[in-house]
């Protein structure tokens, strides 16, 4: 345990690096910080540039909340980037050549209705939607241009009533390709009865979603607009339009210009598109004509780039069934898509990125570790870049052909944004061009101990699983006392890697152990992996975190009596099924988590997973009755402080109240925390902070090494506990 536990207060004063940029000649790379501003008690997002030679320290371009999707212009000097700001003067009041007001570049009433911006498939830079439709005073998200050669503010490009979402720039530079809503009359009149309190009215069967609200029935369309008003502008692409279907809404329709010539985007435009995962690729000449499907409606398609021939075209792909298939990286040709990476059965993650013709550099999530791989179209895939090492993750990354950054995130050295030569892809240990262009939370590591990791695996029912354990850099783990921290991730689809979290630093400057554990289900070691949980939830993975607790036991690291668990969405879910089926927690926290499959469907936004893992719950209510942890609540005697999200539609509140009213019923010590204002997520500083203050006090009222007079608890007992 540190001699000081570090203050809840202290995550205000975090940095976390979102989207980054690297310039065409690769000599500056712009990113996106995310920053808590205590007075206004909510994060702000940032743009900053940096040299990636790392001669001088970034320079941040924007003081105004909400800058999102930094993208270069071909000449490198242009900046483009999406943003909710007050309107442009220059827009607001333009004049014409004889000095008189020029009406129509006024833009006073460019109201938003849906607050949704896509921001090219990246969700890490803004907060989520308000809930639902509807008109309002504020700003929407537009699209804004820094000239970095002349200097000055950025300038307002867009002007779109609903907002912009996904752009990218035309080749020549004179022009950008922006999604964006676009009502027809009759729905531009339901959209103003929706601001002024009149009811939902929908047919749409995916008729919500989580963090964008009730649906509606607007199509978003490309638009081709001028940069500066020299170019040629030529408006809506009629034919470019997203049929959103299931989930459409928050992927976007991802634009991407190439430099032969046609726009590539996302669309599903199948016979029932809410009722399917599926989003296929098409393209469009820039004057809306000669559409094409590239895809054949079989995968879930996303983050289009164009191969630098402006020929062929990369994207990621997912089989729209089943989630559990590894997802991979496709190319279009003649033969229609190819999969570059079908044998390697490891997840491919995000946006690949061409290094010339023939190769292309991208993520994948390999054993517990996000790590970077170099594929070529003749079907070669390598492992690159081994000096990121087994202790560190990347979170994002851009590359060129001289220079390349990426974010790497350490437990005990922060997360920051790096950049090396190219050419040092292959480097086992960091090369002489291995640079640090930033340290965002220099001061927090300075001034706190960040915790060591460790890896460790053990046998469940002949297979290996892997977890991560985190403990203060003054814990004595061999001294087998310590408390313990079941962390357990979402998904289930996903996978916990060594990286930097200010909860685990507070949990362990506090004297407990941090287990994270990549359980069976999860994703990164391969199909069969993943697929043990599909159709059984509630069966392997309990079994892997009892099998790992006891593991660290029996290492004598930790104290058996002393198991408290958190977990968020699906980690949640998962301490449903350990307080029902075992007595492994001595206090549990399941936060955001389904507990009832059956009364889930449909109150949920998530249909179509449950569909294609489940069937049909009025057709298969027994799978779903066997993979509800509600249908073993006589089983709880576990303390439980359920957490929720007012507003969260991917896992309903009323899922969590069931929880919790089924052990209150029981006499089980239990305490329900509902965010009001919370879609699916871990949103505002003082939400964070406020959840970790009833976490630590949970823990301790229930640690049986802690004196009940003593327990540093706000809540006190209560009805006898």
């Amino acid at each position: 345990m540190a001699e000081t536990p570090v203050p809840l207060e202290t995550h205000y004063d975090l940095t976390q690096i979102g989207s980054v940029a690297l310039s065409p000649d690769g000599s500056r790379v712009a990113f996106v910080a995310r920053e808590a501003d205590p007075d206004e008690a909510e994060n702000v997002a940032s743009l900053f540039v940096a040299p990636t030679d790392g001669s001088r320290d970034p320079h941040r371009l924007t003081r105004v909340d909400g800058a999102s999707s930094p993208t270069w212009g071909p000449d490198g000097d242009q900046l483009a980037f999406v943003a909710t700001r007050d309107t442009d003067t220059g827009r607001r009041v333009g004049r014409d050549d004889s000095g008189g007001v020029d009406a129509e570049s006024d833009t006073d009433d460019a109201d938003d209705t849906d607050g949704n911006a896509d921001n090219t498939g990246d969700t890490d830079d803004t907060d989520d939607a308000d809930d639902g439709p509807g008109r309002s005073d504020d700003p929407t998200p537009q699209v804004w241009v820094f000239d970095l050669a002349l200097g000055g503010d950025a300038w307002q490009v867009t002007t779109f009533e609903e907002g912009a979402q996904g752009f990218d720039w035309g080749p020549d530079g004179d022009r950008l390709v922006v999604a964006a809503r676009d009502p027809t009359e009759e729905e531009r009149a339901y959209l103003d009865s929706r601001e002024d309190g009149g009811p939902v009215e929908t047919e749409r069967l995916q008729h919500k979603l989580d963090g964008v609200g009730y649906l509606d029935t607007v199509d978003t369309y490309l638009h081709v607009v001028s940069v500066n008003d020299a170019g040629d502008g030529v408006g809506r692409l009629d034919d470019a339009y997203g049929a959103d279907g299931a989930f459409g809404e928050l992927s976007g329709l991802q634009p991407a210009w190439g430099s032969g010539g046609r726009i590539a985007f996302l669309s599903c435009r199948t016979d029932h598109p809410d009722d399917t995962m599926v989003r296929d690729v098409y393209t469009v000449r820039p004057d809306g004509s000669d559409l094409r499907r590239e895809t054949d409606s079989d995968l879930t398609a996303s983050a289009p780039e164009w191969g630098p021939d402006g020929e062929r075209l990369s994207f990621h792909g997912t089989d729209p069934e089943n989630w559990c298939l590894p997802s991979q990286v496709y190319v279009t040709g003649e033969d229609g898509p190819q999969s570059l990476t079908a044998d390697l059965d490891r997840t491919a993650s995000g946006r690949y990125h061409w290094l010339d013709e023939s190769t292309l550099v991208g993520l994948i999530g390999d054993e517990g570790q996000t790590r970077l791989i170099r594929v070529g179209l003749d079907g070669t895939v390598e492992r690159v870049f081994d000096a990121q090492g087994d202790d560190r993750g990347i979170s994002t990354f851009d590359a060129g052909d001289d220079r390349f950054v990426a974010v790497l995130s350490h437990p005990t050295d922060g997360a920051d944004l790096f950049a090396f030569d190219t050419a040092d892809l292959d480097a086992t240990t960091e090369p002489d061009s291995f640079t640090r262009l930033t340290a965002v939370n220099e001061s927090f590591v300075a001034d706190h101990p960040t915790p060591e990791v460790e890896w460790v695996s053990w046998d469940t029912d002949g297979v290996e699983v892997e977890g991560l354990v985190y403990s203060d850099p003054d814990t004595d783990l061999d001294a087998g006392d310590h408390p313990v921290v079941v962390a357990i991730h979402g998904g289930p689809i996903s996978y916990d890697e060594p990286t930097f979290s200010h909860q685990h630093t507070v949990l362990t400057s506090r004297g407990y152990v941090v287990f994270r554990p990549n359980y069976r289900g999860g994703s990164s070691y391969g199909r069969e992996f993943a697929e043990a949980l599909r159709g059984q939830w509630g069966t392997h993975e309990v079994t892997d975190i009892v099998d790992g607790v006891d593991h660290l036991a029996e290492k004598g690291w930790i104290d058996p009596d002393r198991v408290f668990g958190y977990g968020f969405s699906y980690g949640g879910i998962a301490q449903g099924y350990l307080v029902t089926q075992t007595d492994l927690l001595t206090a549990a926290a399941p936060e955001h988590g389904i507990y009832d499959l059956r009364s889930s469907f449909g109150t949920d936004d998530s249909h179509v997973w449950a569909e294609n893992e489940y069937g049909l719950p009025w057709e298969e209510s027994e799978a779903y009755d066997d993979s509800s942890a509600i249908t073993d609540a006589s089983e709880i005697d576990t303390p439980l402080l359920v957490a929720a999200g007012g507003r969260d539609w991917r896992c309903p509140p009323s899922q969590s109240e069931q929880l919790y009213v089924a052990a209150r019923k029981q006499g089980v010590p239990a305490r329900l925390v509902v965010y009001e204002d919370e879609h699916h997520n871990i949103g505002e500083p003082e939400r964070a902070i406020h959840r970790m203050e009833e976490l630590l006090a949970w823990y301790e009222r229930f640690d049986p090494a802690v004196d009940a007079d003593d327990a540093d608890d706000p809540h006190k007992r209560r009805d006898g506990e």
